[in-house]
């Protein structure tokens, strides 16, 4: 049976053609975009830049720079000109950098991948993929890579691909090649997101580690739990060894911060501070009945027991003042005040810049209208811009005004027009108009 959404596919061989023709026109459209990318990295050269807008200080560059989005020889682009390409397609400055740089890799440094990508005999998310990992090759290194992988790059693993590049930075890079062994930056992490906390008060924490370090966390993680039931602990094993983390690193920070108090005298502990701004209405506070609190640094809900439990024992509270974000604060000086700052980072979480999701306590305040053009330091005139749009807002065509609190109207370069409300991005106009 025809669905009145496609009228044309009356049969399951033509669903499933239909599928096959639209999923061949997205993957087309994707490439095409990676050529706009091209283009639009070809209107933004290094010449683009002029030297008024690189100045700098004491070694600090406050202007636009050239920079490389690609590996050695591939051309180097205006730094922010990637903001306004990503600002039409939705993605935040480190999205559109990212694009704009594999595109930079395969049409410079992988020209045979980016040939078979154009032909579609190769998906744009290998090409893509493979982009990122040659980037730190030397160009001779990724030439070797491009032309061992030329007849085969659709049909190899992903592991054959990473194998391959590896050889070819020990050939081409021994040095680097040697660092990286070293440092080992690429292959090992410890994640714990925080920013997916759940409203049960929990996280998900996960890594990939040295050998011998995940043998030795394991062994201390285990030895913890056998610790915690031999205290008459009940509750089931991966329990304990999830209180077995937090025992372990609440002892290592202890540890890390003994100062001798000298003259043979023990040594006194200071506790590290983990700093979380929780945000609780008065009744949570002052009644003892179940609700829920925002806390900052996760941007999620948790219940007020578990606040409870945070602040028992030797936790150091310390309960602030309400600010009325519906205020308006005003002082004739080019200085925020510490109040003022706080409202304007409660008003707005995260940088104002369309996309942007860098939490407004790590921004820059920012006077939306310069106050050297005679703009206020007061509430309706300040927001938070992460430094890098900040610079972008100061020294390119970036502009933009505030409409009300957490609403921000900005101009691109070329005409775009998007709004930030509380946090969420959208175009007002669909696309510049014509120069």
């Amino acid at each position: 049976m025809a669905s009145p959404e496609l009228p044309e596919c009356d049969t399951p061989a033509a669903v499933l053609a239909f599928a096959q023709r639209r999923r061949a026109a997205a993957q087309r459209a994707e490439i095409d975009v990676v050529e706009a990318a091209l283009v639009w990295a070809s209107m933004h050269p290094e010449e683009s830049v002029s030297e008024v807008s690189t100045g700098s200080t004491n070694g600090l560059v406050f202007g636009e720079g050239a920079v490389p989005l690609a590996g050695e020889g591939a051309p180097l682009v205006a730094e922010f000109a990637p903001m306004e390409f990503g600002a039409a397609l939705g993605l935040s400055t480190d999205s559109a950098r990212a694009l704009v740089g594999d595109a930079l890799e395969l049409a410079h440094r992988l020209k045979r991948t980016w040939k078979l990508v154009r032909a579609g005999k190769v998906p744009l998310w290998k090409a893509r993929r493979l982009a990122q990992l040659t980037t730190t090759l030397p160009l001779d290194g990724a030439d070797f890579v491009d032309r061992q992988l030329a007849a085969v790059v659709g049909k190899i693993s992903w592991p054959g691909i990473e194998r391959l590049v590896d050889q070819a930075r020990v050939m081409f890079d021994p040095e680097g090649a040697e660092k990286q062994r070293l440092a080992a930056a690429d292959a090992r992490r410890f994640d714990v997101h925080t920013r997916e906390a759940t409203h049960d008060g929990t996280v998900h924490v996960e890594g990939v580690l040295d050998l011998a370090d995940a043998l030795d966390l394991d062994a201390a993680i285990r030895h913890g739990a056998e610790e915690l039931a031999a205290l008459g602990s009940t509750e089931a094993l991966d329990v304990r060894r999830s209180i077995a983390a937090g025992e372990l690193a609440r002892r290592q920070l202890a540890l890390d911060l003994r100062a001798e108090a000298g003259d043979g005298a023990a040594s006194v502990v200071k506790p590290r501070q983990v700093v979380i701004h929780v945000h609780l209405s008065h009744a949570a506070i002052s009644r003892d009945e179940a609700g829920i609190a925002h806390v900052e640094e996760t941007r999620s809900i948790v219940s007020t027991e578990q606040v409870r439990q945070w602040c028992s024992g030797d936790a150091q509270v310390v309960v602030r003042p309400v600010i009325d974000l519906e205020a308006h604060h005003h002082t004739a000086a080019y200085a925020v005040p510490d109040r003022l700052v706080e409202q304007t980072r409660l008003t707005q979480p995260v940088c104002a810049f369309p996309w942007c999701e860098r939490p407004a306590r790590r921004c820059d305040t920012d006077h939306v209208t310069a106050h050297g053009d005679g703009g206020p330091t007061c509430s309706c005139n300040l927001a938070p811009l992460c430094r890098r749009h900040h610079r972008a807002k100061t020294h390119t065509a970036w502009t933009y005004d505030t409409t009300d609190a957490s609403t921000y109207l900005w101009r691109s370069p070329h005409g775009l027009h998007l709004v930030k409300d509380h946090g969420e991005t959208r175009l007002v106009t669909a696309h510049p108009p014509d120069e």
